[in-house]
Order: structure tokens, then C-alpha cells, then sequence
């Protein structure tokens, strides 16, 4: 038996030291030590020997199971770490290569038009300002001038809520000029700033939404005059557009200013040879202004003798039609990437 077992040690670690993988490690340990391996076979015959053999070969044996198992372990841990460099290999990244690049994203064109907007007047010294999206009626038609049975409170232009709790009518802002009334309201001139924001109305077609964005302006100060304002939205419109254009003031109508004026600039499309864009007019509408109506610094506390001033108001996605040259403004809400990242 101890031939026996000196010939299964031999064996054995030889196959252990040469396992190519744990699975083959773990058959190996079982058909030696397992319950019916070959040492447990031989430990069987422990019975049929004296003392001495029996000591001799228990000593054997219990030395084997030591030098197996930490060959077992050793080979283990070589299998694991060979593992672990093939799959280094496989996987290998070269950390000092650029990144992947990803996709980033971009404004809106109205988001770009709109900061374009501000950022311009902003240097001219109309810092913005800002007021609530649902207002009162007060706010939104009476201050400004407009009378109760103005179109412009009808049902099907504007979006109507419930009253407050105290019974006051309450709307979404058809404009932006109802913050105007908010700046002044309690100030004193010289005022300036510009007011831009979301508004709402009961329209839409190519050319309208019912929700969209403007941006009012005013001043108030003594002796504001509309050469003033003449001046300015010149001056805007070259710089918004970056060329140099004709500009025209038709004489127009509006509530809360007086005289007021609609104003027109040179097509961009045809330069004025007339075309589909500019209905073969030439000119392109693209604000209105107009010098505040007396009652609408009566109505916020500014002495009308004393003071004077001037306010415009543009629709953002209009002007950003024109500057980025595309055909409907419905398309610049319907979230086709398609078409935005046209003019990202």
C-alpha cells in the first residue's frame, strides 16, 4: 500500500500542476480525496496492517492531503490569474485615446433668438424684467388703455380661468406688456427695460400659436419723443439681422399707445423685388411701437404732463422665422430633431 500511495501522490500532483482550467481542478480533488477517490480507497486497508505499517502509512497519507491541497491552491490561483490577463487583453482600452465623442445638445431657435434679443437691448440699457404667465384683467386689457368691448377680450382670442376668490377675472397674458404696467407701477422715471416671455392666445395657422413668445420694451422718462424710438428699432434690427436694411413706420392703432406705428423692414428673401414671402409687397412686418398713451401712466401713477415714453413689442418666433429662414412656425413646437438640428 505504500507503493501504492507513493504512486497516487506522483500522479496526482503531476495532473494538478498541469489542470488547464478550475473545472478540471475540481475533478481531479474528487477522484483523489473524494469518497470513493483512490486515497480513500487505500485508507481502507489501514486494517489489515500492524502498528507500525499502519503509523507509516497514516503519516503518508496525512502529508499527501497537505502537499495536495496547497498544490490545489496554488494552481488555483495561477489558473484565476491567467484568466485574469486574457480577459485584460480582450478588454484592453487605451485610457490615453480622446473619448468617445457624444452627441450634445443645442438651444432652440426661439431660446437663441430670444437670448439674441435680450442680449441686444440689455447693452442698449433695458435690463429684462418679468411677471406672472396667468394675470388680471386689470394688468393684462384695463391699464393698458383697453376698453371693455375691445376685441381683444373675446372669448375666441383669449384663454379665459376661473375667477380668483375674490371674484376678479383671471386669464392667461395675451402679451408681455402687462409686466410695463408692473414695472411702473409705483416707480417713478426715468424707467427702462424690456419684458420677455411666453404668452397666450386662441390662434393657430403658419404664422401663429397659442402659445408663443414676445418681447416688450418701453421707456419713460421727460422728454422721450418718437425719434427716439425710431432710432433704436433701426438700430435693433441691424444688429438682430447683422446687415444693414430698410426700415418704414406705417401709422397703426393700438389701445396703449399714441400715435402708434407698425413697423416694416426690407424682405430678406427678395431684397424688395417682391415675392410669395413678402406677399409682392417688399417688406416684411415685424413689430409694433407706438409712444405710451397718457392714460396708461395716469393709471400706474406717473404725472402725464410731466412725462413721456415709448414702448414696443416683437414676436420672437416671428423674428426668428426670418433670421433662421424657415417656412411655418408650427414646426419649431413639434420636436422633429429632424428639423431643429438644421439649425442648431
Amino acid at each position: 500500500m505504500l507503493e501504492e500511495l507513493s504512486l497516487l501522490k506522483t500522479i496526482a500532483l503531476s495532473e494538478l500542476t498541469t489542470a488547464a482550467s478550475p473545472a478540471d481542478l475540481e475533478a481531479i480533488r474528487v477522484k483523489t480525496l473524494g469518497k470513493k477517490g483512490s486515497l480513500t480507497q487505500i485508507l481502507r486497508g489501514l486494517g489489515q496492517m500492524n502498528d507500525a505499517q499502519r503509523a507509516t502509512l497514516g503519516a503518508m497519507a496525512n502529508a499527501f492531503k497537505e502537499e495536495f491541497a496547497q498544490t490545489l491552491a496554488n494552481r488555483m490561483e495561477h489558473l484565476k490569474q491567467a484568466e485574469l490577463d486574457t480577459r485584460l487583453q480582450r478588454e484592453w482600452v487605451d485610457v490615453t485615446l480622446p473619448g468617445r465623442p457624444r452627441t450634445t445638445g443645442t438651444l432652440h431657435p426661439v431660446t437663441r433668438a430670444q437670448n439674441e434679443i435680450i442680449a441686444i437691448f440689455t447693452a442698449m440699457g433695458f435690463p429684462p424684467a418679468s411677471g406672472p404667465e396667468v394675470e388680471s384683467d386689470w394688468y393684462n386689457f384695463a391699464a393698458l388703455n383697453i376698453p371693455p368691448d375691445h376685441p381683444a377680450r373675446e372669448m375666441h382670442d383669449t384663454f379665459y380661468l376661473p375667477p380668483d376668490p375674490e371674484g376678479h377675472k383671471r386669464l392667461l397674458r395675451t402679451h408681455t406688456s402687462p409686466v410695463q404696467i408692473r414695472v411702473m407701477k409705483g416707480c417713478q422715471p426715468p424707467l427702462r427695460a424690456i419684458a420677455p416671455g411666453k404668452v397666450f392666445r386662441c390662434d393657430s395657422d403658419i404664422t401663429h400659436t397659442p402659445m408663443f413668445h414676445q418681447v416688450e420694451g418701453f421707456m419713460v422718462d421727460e422728454g422721450v419723443h418718437f425719434g427716439q424710438l425710431k432710432g433704436l428699432l433701426e438700430a435693433f434690427l441691424v444688429e438682430f439681422f447683422e446687415r444693414p436694411l430698410p426700415v418704414r413706420f406705417r401709422p397703426s392703432f393700438f389701445p396703449f399707445t399714441e400715435p402708434s406705428a407698425e413697423v416694416d423692414m426690407g424682405c430678406l428673401f427678395c431684397h424688395g423685388q417682391g415675392c410669395r414671402v413678402c406677399k409682392r409687397t417688399g417688406w416684411l412686418e415685424v413689430l409694433g411701437c407706438g409712444l405710451i398713451h397718457p392714460n396708461v401712466l395716469a393709471n400706474v401713477g406717473i404725472d402725464r404732463e410731466r412725462y413721456t415714453g415709448f414702448a414696443f413689442g416683437m414676436g420672437v418666433e416671428r423674428l426668428a422665422m426670418l433670421k433662421y429662414g424657415f417656412p411655418d412656425l408650427r414646426a419649431l413646437f413639434d420636436n422633429d430633431i429632424r428639423f431643429l438640428s438644421r439649425y442648431a
